[in-house]
């Protein structure tokens, strides 16, 4: 298999050499440019045609989210934001996945191990990103009618998500009718992240959108961000229960798992919709299928519409999948399964 062309683009000649020798001693990626702002790169495109973009996020002349949203609009191809881990990195990470770049890394920094470990995942993501489908931002999805009374308080919506899940969400959520049932997200991100993932898509969504906070009661017209990072969020006293933020073992490979929120809200049975979206990997794939076993509808993103079909095809491989449904059917979907009789549970 012929290697990721990755093409470099970063202010900083010391960042630029790094990410350049990280990059490199991947032998599955070859680094066929660098740029030190956006107008070479844009020059670097079009003659490289690499498969992979790393992209700064502050660069001069043009930053690096008109650059992303240009990039889109006019060529779409796999971008990895380079980040830091501040409140302004936290800010513009989220609107460029917003916009469509299909992943994200911190700048690496730290001791030599820490390092080291950065590289592991940047190889990682921009690999990862060259099998990806990249899209030009979230859609506009029809805003969803609001639910009869009767199917509000008697259910809980779960759903995962990982890499190209901040698209989908900023797409799925909007369409959601204000007094939908309440809905647990894990969607994996460090937790400088979350507050601001939550806040952005407050201001979109006629649903309250709020990062989660332990002992919060479960409540309907309200949608709940697990905490990035630190500890794993579930669902605790059944369908007027509290959420639970517990310390614990990364599950899965993540911390918080989607894993442990379905198996949290599993035995909640037909009570429960389970949705698992984009993502790398198989964390939420377990977890959905206890969820079906115990009578929950159960939901997986198709191919097609995926930005990285890993997820829902690890959880559609195990069974745990009952109906596959492309993004801009899966707001009708959810309230279609939330609009069903539960009987007793």
């Amino acid at each position: 298999m012929a290697p990721v062309r990755t093409l470099i683009v970063d202010d900083s000649a010391s960042m630029r050499a790094t990410l350049n020798r990280m990059l490199s001693a991947d032998p599955a990626i070859e680094v066929v440019g660098m740029a030190p702002e956006p107008f070479a790169a844009r020059e670097m495109i079009k003659t490289l045609n690499p498969d992979v973009l790393t992209l700064d996020v502050e660069m001069p002349g043009m930053d690096g989210l008109s650059f992303l949203e240009r990039i889109m609009r006019l060529r779409p191809m796999p971008v990895v934001m380079c980040s830091t881990l501040t409140a302004r990195g936290a800010e513009v990470t989220i609107e460029a996945l917003r916009l469509g770049a299909v992943d994200y890394v911190t700048k690496p920094s730290g001791t030599p191990e820490d390092i080291e470990r950065d590289a592991v995942l940047l190889c990682e993501k921009v690999k990862a990103a060259a099998r990806s489908v990249a899209r030009a931002g979230p859609q506009r999805l029809p805003a969803q009618p609001t639910l009869a009374a009767g199917a509000v308080g008697d259910r809980i919506i779960a759903l995962g998500s990982s890499t190209g899940g901040v698209e989908a969400l900023f797409s799925l959520l909007p369409a959601l009718p204000e007094n939908c049932p309440p809905v647990l997200v894990v969607q994996h991100m460090p937790a400088a992240f979350t507050r601001n993932f939550a806040e952005r898509l407050n201001g979109e969504c006629r649903v309250h959108v709020v990062e989660a906070t332990d002992g919060a009661p479960v409540l309907p017209g309200t949608v709940y961000i697990a905490p990035g990072g630190q500890r794993h969020m579930e669902l605790r006293g059944g369908i007027r229960g509290h959420i639970k933020l517990r310390d614990g073992d990364p599950v899965s490979g993540h911390r918080p798992s989607v894993d442990t929120l379905f198996n949290s809200v599993a035995p909640l049975g037909k009570a429960a919709v389970g949705v698992i979206l984009t993502g790398m990997g198989a964390d939420g794939a377990q977890g959905l299928l206890a969820m079906r076993q115990a009578g929950a509808r159960t939901l997986g993103q198709s191919r097609e519409t995926c930005v990285v079909w890993g997820m829902p095809r690890s959880a559609k491989e195990l069974g745990a999948v009952e109906h596959e449904v492309g993004l801009s059917g899966m707001p009708e979907a959810i309230l279609k399964a939330c609009r069903e009789k539960v009987g007793s549970v």
